[in-house]
């Protein structure tokens, strides 16, 4: 067996070691879904969706490519691996594959334009001597509108 080295991309994780701290992120991957989407020259956005707005299957759209949305949809899932911010919703929005209309495809390429404005973020694990986990909650009673159930949220 051979010795590599340090890691430094695995699976479209760019990894950068140092000593007593690891950052990961996907820089060259949300690159390539620009490209593949294009989207290189479309404008970022400070945020992804208003908030309270609520998503149903059937809001009276025009219905999309489901294959062009499913695609889209699976690199951002893909994505979320080291981009928690997002991962609320993309899983929102990937329960409408079999549905998708031109709302559900918008909300989806706006999260492609807030991820073009912090292309270089990513996650940062490093040592401490004072560790304290620190997570945040919100849960949305009723929150979908087709079945009533309740929706929640987290990032630790």
């Amino acid at each position: 067996m051979t010795d590599l080295g340090l890691m430094s991309y695995f699976l479209s994780l760019e990894v950068r070691q140092r000593k007593n701290e690891i950052f990961i992120n996907q820089s060259k991957y949300i690159k390539e879904i620009l490209k593949k989407f294009h989207m290189e020259g479309c404008k970022p956005v400070d945020t992804v969706r208003q908030p309270r707005v609520k998503f149903c299957k059937d809001d009276h759209a025009a219905k999309v490519n489901e294959n062009h949305y499913r695609s889209l949809l699976g690199y951002l899932m893909y994505l979320t691996a080291s981009r928690f911010d997002i991962m609320h919703i993309v899983s929102l929005i990937s329960r409408f594959m079999h549905c998708a209309s031109e709302e559900h495809l918008q909300i989806a390429k706006c999260i492609v334009r807030f991820i073009k404005g912090i292309i270089d973020f990513g996650v940062k694990y490093a040592c401490s001597q004072n560790f304290k986990l620190v997570g945040f909650s919100h849960s949305d009673l009723v929150g979908s509108i087709d079945d009533m159930k309740s929706t929640t949220g987290f990032l630790l």
